[in-house]
């Protein structure tokens, strides 16, 4: 441990006790790697305050010490974000002890929840007060408000609610100084300058610390229904999507998969099966909700809507599911993909966005693009067909390890896939941010005026470079204050 991070720790643990901090190797070792296992980090000591006015001592600290800190949640992101730098030169700062629901009012549709509050309990929770929190993805047990708030993330009810963007009415952060912003007042109204709270939202933990936010809630279920569509192609998936669209605004999710995706699904996750028992180029996954007992119920809805699909061959064969259980086996299926890619052989993953109606085609033909010019490999695209996200993925030669491909043809299928995105008028990253694995591309393909607007942000807020080194975007040079 260097001498400047040796005194920061001592320091904390006078003021603050042994319970701020830790510098316990087998304690600190899970936290050092991301969830894929594709980057590992060092870290002498992991600073865990219990309050946002210990964050802010202790980043006041560590500013004044010139000593950098990677923020850090549940560590589930998917781009390396929260992983310190491999010469231990920062300390880790787990927010996961600040994990109280401050306030939740049913009458305004909103709570207050700090950063360490994992996702599933902060759902549970709303429902209990009969609201819910209408964001959901698969690392819902761990992942954490203050992570989900700083990558933007989105899941799978974009299409209905937005991301998480959408969903924050306020924000409560520690800034590289250690000075707090106090944003969590959900007013609709504030023409003081600049967002801060927006801006805060998605940078990544490089600009500010984020402590607690005002989360809107939406109003609980009623109902739901949950359906399983096979259909011939993503363009036909698309159609449907319109022609329910343009009858009703209850359906939330629908979700796009290729019939490979729900084979390496089946054939590897315990408990799955295919929800159809005819055999379907692609799937769509299909969620309609009521919040009022007095509507129609949502498995007549979807029966009312799917039933001429069917008959004008939009789709070719469909099941509603008949229980709470079963839609949450067809569930089950859409959220294990990351689990069955990982067991099924190394592959190269891109969270990447198109315009919704070149969606389509930008899956088959992306994907063939990325077979053609890498023999050998199976390219797979699936993902959130109403807004556009597609998550493409590119699997390794059969038999080839980890390591092998990551060393070879990786970069340059990421190079192809992103250039490619660009080409289609699409963004490099739709919702798991730019972290430290798409950086690089985000300098390469990033419009100038927006990388350049980007390092003056984190020069004017952070001079020293202290939050997050290496993700999102670095300082130049001669921005860096010594």
């Amino acid at each position: 441990m260097k001498p400047a991070q040796a005194q920061l720790v001592e320091t904390v643990r006078q003021r603050f006790g042994d319970k701020a901090v830790t510098t316990d190797a087998d304690t600190i070792a899970p936290w050092l790697s991301d969830w894929r296992g594709r980057y590992r980090g060092a870290a002498p000591a992991m600073l865990t305050p219990a309050s946002r006015d210990e964050v802010a001592a202790m980043v006041a600290l560590a500013a004044d010490a010139r000593v950098a800190l990677v923020p850090q949640g549940g560590n589930s992101g998917m781009v390396g974000g929260a992983t310190p730098p491999a010469d231990g030169s920062a300390l880790l700062l787990s927010l996961r002890r600040m994990n109280r629901i401050r306030a939740l009012n049913p009458e305004s549709n909103l709570a207050i929840a700090e950063a360490g509050v994992i996702l599933a309990d902060f759902r549970e929770a709303a429902e209990r007060a009969g609201r819910r929190f209408p964001l959901d993805l698969g690392a819902r047990g761990s992942a954490t408000i203050g992570g989900l708030v700083s990558t933007n993330a989105g899941g799978t009810q974009v299409l209905r609610f937005g991301n998480m963007r959408q969903l924050v009415a306020g924000v409560e952060a520690v800034l590289p100084d250690g000075s707090i912003h106090d944003g969590l007042a959900p007013l609709k109204k504030d023409n003081r300058g600049y967002d801060l709270n927006q801006l805060l939202i998605g940078a990544e933990g490089t600009l500010g610390i984020v402590t607690a936010a005002t989360l809107r809630l939406a109003p609980g279920l009623v109902s739901r229904a949950v359906a399983w569509v096979g259909l011939e192609s993503p363009a036909k998936a698309l159609a449907l999507l319109r022609a329910i669209e343009a009858k009703t605004d209850a359906v939330e999710s629908f979700e796009i998969l290729p019939g490979p995706v729900l084979d390496l699904v089946v054939g590897h996750i315990p408990g799955t099966r295919a929800p159809l028992e005819s055999r379907h180029p692609w799937h769509v996954l299909i969620e309609a909700v009521s919040i009022d007992a007095a509507a129609e119920p949502p498995a007549s809805l979807l029966e009312r809507l799917l039933g001429p699909a069917l008959e004008a061959g939009l789709a070719g064969d469909a099941v509603i599911a008949a229980s709470e259980a079963q839609a949450e086996a067809f569930w089950k299926i859409r959220h294990s993909i990351s689990e069955s890619e990982r067991a099924a052989g190394p592959a190269v993953q891109h969270d990447i966005s198109v315009p919704v109606d070149d969606m389509p085609r930008f899956m088959i033909e992306g994907a063939a693009e990325a077979e053609r010019r890498f023999p050998g490999t199976r390219a797979i695209a699936y993902g959130h067909l109403g807004d556009g996200n597609v998550h493409f993925h590119v699997r390794a030669p059969h038999g080839m390890d980890a390591a092998t491909f990551h060393a070879g043809d990786a970069a340059a299928i990421t190079r192809l896939v992103h250039d490619m995105v660009v080409a289609a008028g699409g963004s490099i990253s739709a919702e798991h941010g730019i972290g430290q694995m798409k950086r690089a591309e985000l300098e390469r393909l990033g419009p100038p005026a927006r990388i350049a607007a980007l390092r003056a942000i984190k020069a004017a807020l952070d001079p020293r470079g202290i939050l997050n080194p290496g993700k999102l975007v670095t300082l130049a040079p001669e921005a860096a204050t010594p």
